[in-house]
C-alpha cells in the first residue's frame, strides 16, 4: 500500500515539475509539442482498451478536438501577447489548465464507463479465439492505414505551415475590407440571368485543408459558391492564399490546384433571379462591412460576429438567407461534405468534375 502511495506522489511530482517547466520556459513550439504529444498518447491507448468502439471514437475525437482549441488558443491568444503584456503569464496558466483537459476527460468517460474502461487482462488475452484475433488484426490494419493517412495529412510541413499562418487571423474583428473588386460583381450581376447558384466542392492539397482531412476522414474539405457554371464568379471564406487578408475572397481554378490528385466537383442548383440577385446583395453587404474566417469556428462551433464565418458555414448562410437551404443544420456545424451528402430530396444536380 504504500509503495502504492509513493508512486503517486511520484507521478503526481513528475506533471507539477513539467508543468511547472512549460510555464517558466515553454514557447509555441513546446507548448505544440506537449498538446499534440498528449493527445496522441491518449488516442492510442483509448484503443488499446476494451471499450466500446462508440466511446474510443467519441474520446478521440474529444482529444483531438481539444488538441486543436489548445493550438488555436496558444497561437491566437496567448503567445501574440508574449513580451507586450503582463497578462501573458496569467494567460499562460489558462493554457496549462487547458493541457490537462484531456485527462479530465478521460477520468470523466471512466467513472462513466467503469464496467468497460479497462486494459486486458492475461486470462482475457489467453481466451481469445482464433477468430477474434483475425477480426483484431484486420481492424489494426485498417487503423494503421489510416494512421499513415494522418501522418501524411499532419506533415511537419503542413504543421508549419498553418502555424506560421495563424497570426494573421483574428477571431474578433473583422481584417478583410473591400478585396472584391467592382469587375467581380459587374461579372455575377451579368450571370443573374442564369437560374442556378452553384456549388464547387474541392479536394485542394492546401496545408489546411490535409490537416482538417485527418480529423474528418473526408475526401473533401473546401465548397465555394458561383453564379456562374463556368466558375468566373467563384468565391468563399478562405486564408486568402498569402496575397489576401483571410475572410470572403474570390478564388480561381489555381486555388484549387495544390496538389496532384486534387479534384473539384460541380453542382448547381435551381434559384429564382431575386434569390440568386439577393445572395449578390449580401455579398456586397459583407465586402463593404468587413470579414474575416472563423478559424475558432472550425472547434467551437461559434462565430464571435456575423461576418466571421469558414467556407462551409458562410455557403450555407448565404443559401439559409435566400431560402434555398435543402437541409437543416446549424451554420457553425456544416461541413463541405454535408452539402453533398445531405442532399436528400435531390436538390443539386450534378454538372462535372475537374481533376489536375
Amino acid at each position: 500500500m504504500n509503495d502504492i502511495l509513493h508512486r503517486v506522489r511520484f507521478d503526481r511530482g513528475i506533471v507539477i515539475a513539467i508543468l511547472v517547466g512549460l510555464y517558466l520556459f515553454a514557447k509555441m513550439p513546446l507548448m505544440t509539442l506537449a498538446s499534440v504529444g498528449l493527445a496522441g498518447g491518449l488516442v492510442v491507448r483509448t484503443w488499446l482498451t476494451a471499450s466500446r468502439r462508440s466511446v474510443k471514437l467519441g474520446l478521440s475525437a474529444a482529444y483531438i478536438g481539444v488538441m486543436i482549441f489548445q493550438l488555436v488558443f496558444n497561437a491566437l491568444v496567448l503567445f501574440p501577447m508574449r513580451g507586450w503584456t503582463a497578462l501573458y503569464y496569467p494567460t499562460k496558466i489558462v493554457a496549462l489548465g487547458l493541457l490537462l483537459l484531456p485527462l479530465v476527460v478521460e477520468r470523466f468517460v471512466m467513472v462513466q464507463h467503469q464496467d468497460e474502461f479497462y486494459m486486458p487482462s492475461a486470462a482475457d488475452v489467453s481466451a481469445v479465439s482464433f477468430d477474434e484475433v483475425h477480426r483484431n488484426w484486420e481492424r489494426v490494419q485498417i487503423a494503421l492505414q489510416q494512421l499513415s493517412q494522418v501522418h501524411q495529412s499532419m506533415s511537419v510541413d503542413h504543421l508549419k505551415t498553418v502555424l506560421t499562418d495563424l497570426p494573421r487571423h483574428s477571431a474578433t474583428k473583422y481584417i478583410n475590407h473591400g478585396t472584391l473588386t467592382s469587375a467581380y460583381f459587374e461579372q455575377a450581376q451579368a450571370s443573374l440571368t442564369d437560374l442556378n447558384l452553384y456549388l464547387v466542392v474541392s479536394n485542394t492539397g492546401s496545408p489546411a485543408s490535409e490537416i482538417i482531412s485527418a480529423f474528418t476522414q473526408k475526401q473533401y474539405n473546401h465548397v465555394s459558391l458561383a453564379f456562374d457554371r463556368d466558375l468566373k464568379t467563384i468565391i468563399s471564406y478562405n486564408g486568402g492564399d498569402n496575397v489576401y487578408p483571410p475572410g470572403l475572397n474570390a478564388e480561381n481554378l489555381a486555388f484549387f490546384h495544390q496538389k496532384d490528385d486534387a479534384s473539384v466537383l460541380v453542382y448547381s442548383l435551381p434559384v429564382t433571379q431575386a434569390q440568386k440577385a439577393f445572395v449578390l446583395d449580401k455579398l456586397t453587404s459583407i465586402n463593404h462591412e468587413g470579414s474575416a474566417y472563423n478559424l475558432v469556428g472550425l472547434v467551437a462551433k461559434h462565430s464571435f460576429r456575423p461576418n466571421i464565418m469558414f467556407c462551409s458555414q458562410f455557403v450555407y448562410t448565404m443559401l439559409r438567407l435566400a431560402g434555398v437551404a435543402y437541409f437543416d443544420k446549424q451554420p457553425g456545424e456544416v461541413r463541405p461534405t454535408d452539402f453533398i451528402e445531405l442532399d436528400y430530396y435531390k436538390k443539386l444536380r450534378f454538372e462535372y468534375e475537374i481533376t489536375f
